[in-house]
């Protein structure tokens, strides 16, 4: 009897200012996926938009999601609360969609708990000085924030040791093409994996 099949569930991590929101962006243009939204505390920036980049919600609301039950994971992250919630994942999972999400180290790891199958990718900056500059040209935060996420981002690199893949972010089209070639070669794993001998 073959297995039933389920989606991949991609975990996408990096410090502040690598560029992930600009690779899983390219990713979900060129690969067939569904994007978890996250949850966060946090303020909205001028460009970001509600239930789009992310569940904007007070802490009060978030707090009661964590009393439901309702977060695969949730972190705190330069004092705002950032988590993923669970229900929609699982059903896209069950029904053979593969599920791309942008998670903090943290909250990575209890994905990897949870999800023994998912594949964890952490994305790099070419050097720190580069992730400086890049976080400073986004002209988005005072240099008060930008320091603690440099801080955060030292923290985070010292734990990449849990994640499956590291790719080094030179140019957004090479990392995604890498990106991308990592998944396909899980997703025939997975392919094998469902045949019964």
């Amino acid at each position: 009897m073959l297995k039933s099949k389920k989606g991949i569930f991609i975990v996408i991590s990096g410090p502040s200012g690598v560029g992930k929101g600009t690779i899983v962006k390219e990713l979900l243009e060129r690969f067939n996926a569904w994007y978890s939204i996250s949850m966060t505390t946090r303020p909205k920036r001028e460009n970001e938009i509600d239930k789009v980049n992310y569940f904007f919600v007070t802490k009060e609301q978030f707090e009661e999601n964590i009393k439901e039950d309702g977060f695969i994971e949730y972190a705190t992250y330069n004092n705002n609360y950032y988590g993923t919630p669970r229900k929609e994942i699982d059903n896209k999972l069950n029904n053979n969609i593969d599920v791309i999400a942008e998670i903090e180290v943290k909250g990575a790891k209890k994905v990897k708990e949870l999800y023994k199958d998912s594949v964890l990718i952490y994305i790099l900056p070419p050097s720190f000085e580069e992730l400086e500059t890049r976080l400073r040209n986004r002209n988005t935060e005072d240099n008060t924030t930008i320091e603690k996420r440099l801080n955060i981002a030292k923290e985070e690199l010292k734990q990449i040791d849990i994640y499956d893949y590291v790719v080094v972010n030179n140019t957004v089209e090479e990392t995604t093409n890498n990106v991308i070639n990592i998944i396909e070669s899980e997703k025939s794993k997975v392919s094998r994996n469902n045949i019964i001998i």
